[in-house]
């Protein structure tokens, strides 16, 4: 007999998850499929055209750049690690996942999702020193120092993270085994279980409020002192030209956070709401940062944006010459 009531030894422990495309309409799947396509490659151009700006461009190698190339890294890793299965779903109907797999999936998503909040974090800091003090912002922030943080930002996603795979694994899952997304996250697998996921609901309360929790304090002081010391700049030029820097910044923090919390508010209260607005949620939660990211620096960003322009604008010029030289090799 089982210590543990209600649960049958021989049940036996699901060993597949079954992903969710569009809540009770599976057959308009492909509907989305090539939307997503579309968004996923415009992520993966946008993050490593960034990389590659960034790389070619010296006038580019400083702090804030270094900062934002991070977090190209990390949003790369995170669409990576969704892109497989979400196409999978929507595009060929590929729903099963393994157990493993879908472990091994949400320990990378939450892994990049926690280094998101750390580099903007860093990001945080890194505007209030270029504010504060801008003749030794270099000096206080060599790339040395910069890869100590790099280094400390994985290190700390890792730790968080690590034992989720282990909590996951030890839970028997014998009831229904469909998750509530087209990829795994570990609220989603936990739910599923038997018995046994109170020690998850209180690991995963005691991260979220000791390092995303932490985080978005953190930034706000930090911006609570930003903003003390733009309002000491005497002139209204100044401080406009010192708050501008900090707008891409700004928007990059708004876009990863407002779609978490707009997705546990709805998943907390809004039971009574259509399931595809819980799949549109999910889908813009996990999908959406990372492509917006590129987009927003590109725009927001002069140099960035004027070193892009030039690329594009050499490329057509050299396609010209190719295209001129054919037409006078036949004439």
């Amino acid at each position: 007999m089982s210590s543990i009531p209600g649960y049958n030894d021989s049940l036996v422990s699901h060993q597949t998850f079954v992903l969710i495309g569009i809540p009770g309409m599976q057959e308009k799947n492909s509907w989305v499929a090539f939307p997503l396509f579309v968004l996923y490659a415009l992520t993966l151009l946008g993050n490593i055209t960034i990389l590659y700006v960034i790389k070619i461009d010296q006038s580019l190698h400083e702090p804030m750049y270094f900062f934002l190339c991070l977090l190209a890294c990390s949003d790369l890793g995170l669409c990576i690690s969704t892109m497989p299965t979400m196409l999978g779903v929507y595009w060929f109907d590929s729903r099963e996942i393994p157990l493993n797999g879908c472990i091994s999936q949400m320990f990378f998503i939450h892994i990049f999702q926690e280094m998101d909040s750390g580099i903007l974090v860093s990001m945080a800091y890194d505007r209030f020193l270029a504010i504060r003090d801008p003749l030794r912002y270099r000096i206080r922030l060599p790339n040395s120092v910069i890869a100590k943080i790099a280094i400390a930002i994985f290190c700390r996603s890792l730790l968080v993270c690590f034992p989720f795979p282990f909590l996951i694994k030890r839970l028997p899952f014998c009831r229904s085994n469909v998750l509530s997304h087209s990829y795994c996250l570990h609220p989603d697998i936990m739910k599923l279980a038997c018995f046994g996921a109170k020690v998850n609901i209180l690991y995963g309360l005691v991260i979220v409020m000791s390092t995303l929790g932490l985080d978005v304090v953190i930034i706000l002081i930090s911006y609570i002192l930003i903003l003390k010391t733009v309002l000491s700049i005497a002139s209204h030029q100044g401080r406009l030209k010192a708050l501008n820097t900090c707008v891409s910044h700004i928007c990059a923090i708004l876009i990863f956070y407002i779609p978490m919390i707009g997705v546990s508010v709805v998943h907390r209260f809004g039971k009574q709401l259509s399931p595809i607005v819980h799949m549109l949620m999910a889908n813009i939660y996990i999908a959406v940062p990372p492509l917006l990211n590129p987009v927003v620096y590109s725009v927001k960003t002069q140099q960035i944006r004027q070193r892009i322009y030039k690329m594009f604008l050499l490329k057509k010029t050299v396609l010209a010459a190719r295209s001129a030289g054919r037409v006078s090799s036949f004439t």
